[in-house]
């Protein structure tokens, strides 16, 4: 590809660039096409957390003996020698509502997670991971089960998460097959069902439907174009350029991938300014907060822009934690409690509280052992999931024994899911519009379980 070419490419996609995965250059307006439409406004938004979050430290078990049992297999307290568990007194308390015994707590710095999850808004669904079918320790320590492959791999498990794809090939995500699927049910759409504000992804990659890619504060629009003079000269030239004949398909792409830039940099620039600002206060100098800020703007312009149904994926980074873990993680935690929070009192705001559900994602779990300083890469482990349709005050699924050698460890504090990232995705694609027959074209795996939809949404 020509040097020039693919930095236009990149920098395309950070201002807003329907273009992703090879499709061809129209399948995007092929989003705009068909019959059918759904009567109600849903969102889902995917918040990744990249490097693996150590969760087992996010949902603690606060009952004498679950936790004296974590502690143990944490290496002690927090701030005692190589020690990763937070000490007991300092857990923030939650009381899910299906427990009449046991209790938990919350990692110190989540705050705003324990307000939502208390008043029922907030959900954790525990100990889930990618799975082929159910898998127990003796299954495999045997091997007498299909596995994931490459697990414990950074990217591979990414993929994992992405795709649903289980031991097969796969070049499509789950939300890209989910707009591929609902495409002919969205009509009117001015913009692609899938958006992304931190880069392309292979979650939100269609057989058929193109995500659209845009910056963390919205589309970067092109400088130097105007309505007189010689900006007015600048962008009819432009225009002349994009609309030129050409000889190969590969100018000819480069010359469609610059038309939608600036058509789609127009008009979601357009939509955003022309909405009223939020009262809604998001915290400063969190790249995670801006980026759900700028959702927060786009759910705010969808009858604009003729919206239905759209998946939004937007990311963090820095979970990776094999060393100072300790240190680290009320940061990161604190950052992911606070800008979801704010983003729920946004959709509060917008009246569209039960149609936005956002929920989290990462790599994998990380090991209940410390590595000294740290966690290390693992399997299962804990998500939130936030809106208004979210029957909250629950935890999903089984918590596991958090004790090493355990029913769930096959090594190293390393814990087998007990929950399916498939019965995860399906649950979620459910409640947005995929019909139960639909499911195994989104979540391939989840014929092999018998529970399809873990019922945390409405």
């Amino acid at each position: 590809m020509n040097r020039n070419r693919r930095k236009f490419l990149r920098a395309a996609a950070a201002g807003g660039v329907a273009y992703a995965f090879g499709r061809t250059p129209g399948t995007v307006y092929a989003q705009m096409a068909g019959a059918g439409g759904f009567a109600d406004y849903r969102a889902l938004v995917c918040l990744f957390m990249f490097g693996g979050n150590d969760s087992w430290n996010m949902l603690v078990p606060n009952t004498t003996a679950e936790f004296d049992t974590y502690a143990a297999s944490r290496g002690g307290f927090q701030g005692v020698g190589a020690g990763l568990a937070v000490p007991r007194v300092n857990l923030l308390p939650i009381n899910p509502n299906a427990s009449a015994t046991a209790t938990y707590g919350l990692h110190p710095s989540m705050a705003g997670i324990q307000g939502l999850f208390q008043s029922q808004r907030c959900a954790l669904v525990t100990n889930v991971g990618p799975l082929v079918a159910p898998t127990t320790k003796a299954q495999y320590t045997a091997g007498s089960v299909p596995l994931p492959p490459q697990l414990f791999s950074h990217n591979d498990q990414q993929d994992q998460w992405h795709s649903l794809r289980g031991r097969t090939v796969s070049k499509s995500g789950w939300a890209g097959r989910i707009a591929d699927l609902l495409t002919a049910q969205l009509p009117n759409q001015q913009l692609a069902l899938n958006v992304s504000l931190a880069g392309q992804t292979f979650f939100q990659a269609g057989a058929t439907a193109t995500p659209y890619v845009m910056g963390a504060t919205g589309p970067q629009t092109f400088t130097g174009f105007g309505t007189t003079g010689i900006n007015l000269a600048r962008r009819n030239a432009f225009t002349a350029v994009q609309n030129a004949s050409y000889g190969t398909i590969y100018e000819r792409g480069f010359a469609s991938v610059q038309k939608r830039a600036v058509q789609f940099a127009d008009r979601v620039s357009t939509a955003i300014a022309n909405v009223p600002a939020l009262t809604t206060v998001f915290p400063p100098g969190s790249a995670l907060a801006t980026q759900l800020q700028t959702v927060a703007k786009l759910i705010a312009a969808r009858d604009q822009l003729s919206m239905t149904r759209q998946v939004f994926f937007v990311s963090t980074g820095g979970f990776d934690t094999h060393d100072d873990l300790v240190q680290d993680q009320p940061t990161l935690l604190g950052n992911i409690s606070a800008a979801m929070t704010a983003f729920y009192n946004a959709t509060l705001e917008l009246g569209v509280a039960s149609q936005v559900t956002t929920f989290t994602q990462s790599d994998f779990g990380r090991t209940l052992t410390s590595n000294g300083d740290g966690s290390d890469h693992a399997w299962g482990g804990n998500q939130l999931v936030v809106g208004g349709a979210v029957q909250g005050q629950k935890i999903y699924g089984t918590f596991p024994q958090l004790n090493i050698n355990g029913p769930d460890d096959v090594g190293g504090g390393r814990l087998i899911p007990t929950t399916s990232a498939d019965q995860y995705a399906a649950t979620l694609a459910k409640w947005f519009g995929v019909t139960d027959a639909q499911l195994p074209q989104v979540a391939p795996s989840i014929a092999n379980f018998a529970t399809k939809d873990l019922g945390f949404l409405a």
